[in-house]
Formats: C-alpha cells, sequence, structure tokens
C-alpha cells in the first residue's frame, strides 16, 4: 500500500487534529497521543506571539514531537492570508501553511477567488500549500495550477458536525483526481463520518471540534482514528456496490423440494 505522503513528507497517521477549544491543555496533549496524530493544525492568532500564554502553548505542541501545520484561520481577504501565513513561517519554521480565507460569515464558506490568488501568491514564495476549499472541480484545477499539491475539500461547515453534506461532490473529486492527496476538512461530527469519507477513497481526514467539544475528548480522539483505519481498510478492501433489488446470501441451487 503506497504510504500517504505531503509535498515528499511521509506521514504516520491519516487523521490530522486541530488544537483549539480545549478544556485544557492536559487534555489535548492526551487527545493527540490517543488519536496518533503525527500532523496538527495550529492558528498563529492561537499560538499569540510573543504572550507568555502562547509561548507555553507552542512549548505544549513541540513536546508532543508531532509535525505542524500552521492555518490562516480567521483571514478574510488575500492580503490578510497572506501576511499571516508569512508571520507563522516565522514562529512555526515551517513551508506548511494551511490556507483558509474564509468569504461567508455564517457558513465559513472559503473565498474561492481569493483562496487561488493567495495559493498562487504563497506557491510563488515557497509555501506549500494545503488549501480549504469547496468540493467544486474547477476551483480544485485551479488550484492545483496554482501550485497546490494537496486539496482539503470541506465535508460541512466548519464546527457543524454535520458529516458530508455532498457525497456526490466528494465522490467526483476524488475520481477526478485519483493522484492527487485529498483530505476532508470541516464537518465532520462522528466517528462514522470520518469513515464514510474515507471509504469513499480519501485520504485522510482534518477535524477538531468534535473531538474537542466532546463530553470526553480523549476517548473521542482515540474513537475517530479507529474510524478513520476502517473506513481506509473498507475502501482498500473493495465494498460490494448497492443494489436496488434483495440478493439472497444463501444459495437456492439445490435447495430441497418438500411438496
Amino acid at each position: 500500500m503506497k504510504p500517504l505522503a505531503f509535498y515528499g513528507q511521509t506521514v504516520t497517521s491519516r487523521l490530522l487534529l486541530g488544537t483549539s477549544q480545549y478544556p485544557s491543555p492536559a487534555i489535548l496533549a492526551e487527545a493527540v497521543k490517543a488519536s496518533g496524530a503525527g500532523i496538527v493544525t495550529v492558528s498563529l492568532r492561537r499560538e499569540g506571539a510573543r504572550l507568555r500564554e502562547g509561548q507555553d502553548f507552542w512549548g505544549l505542541i513541540r513536546a508532543l514531537g508531532v509535525k505542524v501545520l500552521p492555518n490562516t484561520a480567521g483571514c478574510h481577504s488575500v492580503k490578510e492570508a497572506v501576511t499571516t501565513a508569512q508571520m507563522a513561517r516565522e514562529v512555526f519554521d515551517t513551508p506548511w501553511i494551511k490556507l483558509e480565507v474564509i468569504g461567508e460569515a455564517d457558513t465559513l464558506q472559503p473565498d474561492v477567488f481569493a483562496l487561488v490568488e493567495a495559493a498562487r501568491i504563497l506557491s510563488a514564495d515557497g509555501f506549500e500549500v494545503f488549501p480549504y476549499t469547496t468540493e467544486d472541480l474547477v476551483v480544485a484545477e485551479r488550484l492545483l495550477e496554482a501550485g497546490c499539491q494537496v486539496l482539503m475539500p470541506w465535508g460541512a461547515p466548519i464546527g457543524s458536525g454535520q458529516g458530508l453534506n455532498n457525497p456526490w461532490g466528494l465522490r467526483a473529486m476524488r475520481a477526478h483526481f485519483p493522484d492527487v492527496p485529498l483530505v476532508v476538512d470541516a464537518g465532520i461530527g462522528l466517528p462514522s463520518h470520518a469513515a464514510a469519507a474515507m471509504e469513499l477513497g480519501y485520504d485522510a481526514i482534518l477535524l477538531n471540534t468534535a473531538v474537542a467539544k466532546a463530553g470526553d475528548p480523549v476517548a473521542m480522539a482515540l474513537a475517530m482514528a479507529r474510524a478513520i483505519e476502517a473506513g481506509r481498510t473498507a475502501h482498500l478492501a473493495g465494498p460490494m456496490p448497492p443494489r436496488d433489488m434483495a440478493a439472497p446470501s444463501t444459495p437456492v441451487l439445490g435447495k430441497a423440494n418438500l411438496t
């Protein structure tokens, strides 16, 4: 089985975990460990620049020994996203950036026009961009042309926990880009949602709220990790296609005639 790699770097887990909204730093650390995630997303705003709280948080993340994927959460323009990414590169010492450019306040839907422009600017500046996007195939093509080597379509609005709102669109994206690493980002609320995305052939899941806001974040982190593994295994096993009619599981050939 081909290992998952982002920009030439192999990753050991198909779960990417966010680091915001946890009840405490200790619970965050335990959730990351339970999940087995090798990549965590971190907001520059959350890190807090030079504030003591931010320094303590950054120390906690480094102690976990995981790879950091900084993000531009909360940015609403190309200029704001590019500037935030440049600052994040200095703080976290990585060319990786999860690019978010929000275009609609209620759904937090990406502004795909600004997203493509920002991705082009950052790619030209040496960044390795992970774009938070929709499942639109035309936008996906433009992002790849802009230099992105991975796509991160949403399952549903950020923090909604609705699961996969458009399975058809996600399935079409997987079929259209068979060799591009695809990560479902946002909207995952239950382990079953994560498993469903992996069963479609997606390479990984990025989630935050479903774990951070669970009654037991550590247990939920473990559940998500297991669901992702199960979904991936099921995809590789080749699931049976759905049918409109019933099909007997017991052969009728040779059945005794008792009349």
